[in-house]
């Protein structure tokens, strides 16, 4: 078993646990590269079809290209599709800074949709050395009644013996590539030969490097057209992944207020 077989092993583990253990699953889409993986995984764990739906929290604010690959893929990949609009901006935090603000949309957002739905488990696409805060992150994850996330009160996860069972009124955040990284991403997804949004590659000396909503992401300098030149740009870089999201570089906090009222 190479590095990749190991990831993946161990990451089908952990959506089939989820599935097993908990009543009512959704799948965070958020169109980028590591749900997209996500998506394939999941197909994967479960013999082609992706058995829980797959949930849009929806901006109004993505790339065109983004729009467009979920309207193909959904069908592709014959998901069950649901798509929920976020609130407007005044419905939020307004002592957040700009990028941050516009950011916490996603969190109303969800907490919307978990309102009508009921899900008591969302699987998200979120791994640990994107960001210092995300390092912190369980595999399942606990949230409050509200959606929040106590970072001091983490269950402890030795043996991949997740605890399962969320609070009366709660959610699980379920994270099954928490342990990849960005290169490992890339790697595989050449590998399986996942499509990918063409954002991701090099046009005139820019790529995106990470996508989000299209007024507060941007692309860094970059010639990688191609996924093995990704991965060779990735062996040198010292550029980090979210450098061209603009909550990244607001205050110190504003990424740790977010994640702790909810987002993701």
């Amino acid at each position: 078993m190479d590095h990749l077989d190991a990831l993946e092993a161990q990451s089908i583990y952990i959506l089939r646990e989820a599935f097993a253990r908990l009543k009512k699953l959704a799948l965070l889409w958020s169109l980028g590269k590591d749900s997209n993986v996500m998506i394939w995984l999941a197909r994967k764990a479960f013999f082609g079809r992706v058995p829980f739906p797959a949930l849009h929290v929806d901006t109004g604010k993505k790339f065109p290209e983004m729009y467009a690959f979920r309207d193909i893929y959904a069908k592709e990949w014959d998901l069950d599709l649901r798509v929920d609009p976020c609130p407007p901006i005044d419905s939020v935090d307004p002592t957040l800074p700009p990028a941050a603000r516009s950011a916490a949309r996603k969190t109303e957002g969800l907490k919307l949709a978990l309102a009508k739905y009921g899900f008591d488990g969302l699987i998200a696409g979120i791994r640990r050395d994107e960001e210092a805060t995300r390092a912190k992150e369980r595999v399942f994850s606990p949230r409050g009644v509200e959606g929040g996330w106590d970072v001091r009160d983490q269950p402890a996860e030795f043996w991949d013996q997740f605890n399962a069972s969320p609070p009366p009124g709660a959610h699980l955040r379920i994270h099954p590539i928490l342990h990849w990284t960005e290169a490992d991403i890339w790697a595989y997804t050449k590998r399986e030969g996942i499509p990918i949004i063409p954002l991701y590659l090099s046009q005139n000396g820019k790529r995106y490097r990470s996508l989000g909503d299209q007024d507060i992401t941007f692309p860094v300098n970059s010639n990688a057209a191609s996924i093995d030149e990704i991965l060779l740009e990735l062996e040198t870089t010292k550029v980090p992944e979210r450098a061209g999201r603009a909550l990244d570089h607001e205050t110190e906090d504003a990424f740790e207020r977010l994640r702790v009222a909810g987002y993701l």
